[in-house]
This record gives structure tokens, C-alpha cells and sequence, in this order.
């Protein structure tokens, strides 16, 4: 039987209040409807007063609207965003999106079952991400998060977020966590490549130039990795 989580700001969207978790990000607890039809996501950072959560929908409307541009409609998937109050009074934004049945992230394909145009089509799709990716960080400074962290408890995130765990999140950001292992990229039963995760990086302006050129970077890594893949070498490990 699947665990439920009890949380008020599920109200809007669920009678008893009781949804079930199936994923974890960085900062994200991810729920699925009743129905199967959406997951919600709730960001653990973003509760306050109804100006601060109305301001906090702004920046990931526009993020959204960022990322759709950049990647246009083959890569990316609707997203929506409604307001609603926890116990203690703080209002939070909830991300809604259509659930992606019998999708895979990358992290968890296996590429040694795909066909070899499978995975030549996988390949090419990866290269015009990158491309579109790497194009807009060169007219902004900015790109989409095609990676991403996972956890799968709220505790564990507690923990992969703590201080002392900084070396291990700058090992796995700069080796374990390439593009064939992302958690925010997923495989379509069709085939088709998507991004799901939309989050703008909320953090001060030398962070985020040192980060998105780091990711800028590491763009030549994953070249590489997608011409092996394309000369019949295995994919890398996944890692935490």
C-alpha cells in the first residue's frame, strides 16, 4: 500500500487532505492526485504572507515561460500554479502538472535496452537540448536546470542539504550527475525527451554566475558521453 502524507494545503485539490509522495527534489516534495491525472508540487522554502507567496508564483511563471521558450513545446510540459494556506496561516504556491505515466527519468534508464535507433534518436535530441541550452546562456547568462537532485524523504533532503554534506553535492554536481542520468529530464513512452522541473535558481548573483557557467562547462562533458554512447559504450553509472 502506498503511504499517504497528510497537509492541508492539499485542500483545493484533494477532500481529505491525503495525497501520496512519489518523489523528491532539492527543495521540492512531489505528490500524485488521486486520480492520477497531476502531480503537485510543494516547495519547502516558500511560505509567508499572500504578497510573498503571489511574488514567489511570479518568479516560477516566468522561469516556466523561460524554459518553454528555450526548449519549445517538444521538450517541456504544461505547468500551472495555484496559492493555498497551510495551519499556520502561511500561504504557499502549488505546482500542478499532468503526470507522466510509464515516463522514466534518465537517471533510471536503461540504455543498454534501447534499440539503436532508440538511441540515436535519444542522442539527437539531447544534442538540441544542449544547443538550445547552451544558446540562451550565451544571450542571458542564464539556462534550464536539465539535471537535478532527487531524495526520497523529506529527511534524506534535510540531510543532502546540510553543511557538512557540501563536498559530496559539489562531487556529484561536477562528476556523478551528467545529462544520461538526469533526474529532470524523462523519457515519453514515444520517445520524446522532456524537461519537468522549472525552478528558477534563487540564490545571489556570484552564485549563480559561478553556477551556470560550471554548467556551461560541463556541457562538453556531456558531448562527450553522447558520442560514446553513440559508439556503443555504456552509459555512466548512476550515483548519488
Amino acid at each position: 500500500m502506498p503511504t499517504l502524507t497528510k497537509n492541508p494545503l492539499f485542500a483545493p485539490l484533494d477532500g481529505d487532505l491525503h495525497l501520496q509522495r512519489i518523489a523528491g527534489g532539492n527543495e521540492t516534495e512531489v505528490y500524485l492526485s488521486d486520480d492520477c491525472r497531476y502531480v503537485i508540487k510543494v516547495k519547502d522554502t516558500t511560505g509567508g504572507t499572500l504578497a510573498d507567496a503571489w511574488e514567489m508564483v511570479q518568479k516560477l511563471h516566468a522561469a516556466a515561460h523561460e524554459c518553454h521558450t528555450v526548449l519549445g513545446p517538444d521538450h517541456t510540459i504544461p505547468t500551472y500554479f495555484i496559492l493555498s494556506g497551510d495551519d499556520l496561516g502561511q500561504v504557499h504556491p502549488l505546482v500542478i502538472q499532468p503526470f507522466l505515466a510509464q515516463a522514466q527519468e534518465l537517471f533510471d534508464l536503461d540504455y543498454a535496452a534501447l534499440s539503436q535507433p532508440e538511441r540515436a534518436d535519444l542522442i539527437t535530441q539531447l544534442q538540441k537540448i544542449i544547443r538550445s541550452a547552451a544558446r540562451h546562456y550565451r544571450q542571458c547568462g542564464r539556462m534550464p536546470d536539465l539535471y537535478g537532485r532527487a531524495s526520497r524523504s523529506p529527511q534524506e533532503r534535510q540531510r543532502l542539504n546540510a553543511p557538512w554534506m557540501l563536498p559530496t553535492r559539489i562531487w556529484s554536481f561536477l562528476v556523478w550527475r551528467s545529462l544520461l542520468r538526469s533526474h529532470n529530464l524523462m523519457r515519453l513512452p514515444d520517445g520524446r525527451i522532456v524537461l519537468v522541473d522549472y525552478d528558477p535558481v534563487d540564490r545571489s548573483w556570484l552564485y549563480k554566475t559561478i553556477y551556470f557557467a560550471t554548467r556551461y562547462c560541463l556541457f562538453g562533458r556531456d558531448q562527450f558521453l553522447l558520442r560514446c554512447l553513440a559508439s556503443g559504450y555504456r552509459a555512466p553509472m548512476a550515483r548519488e
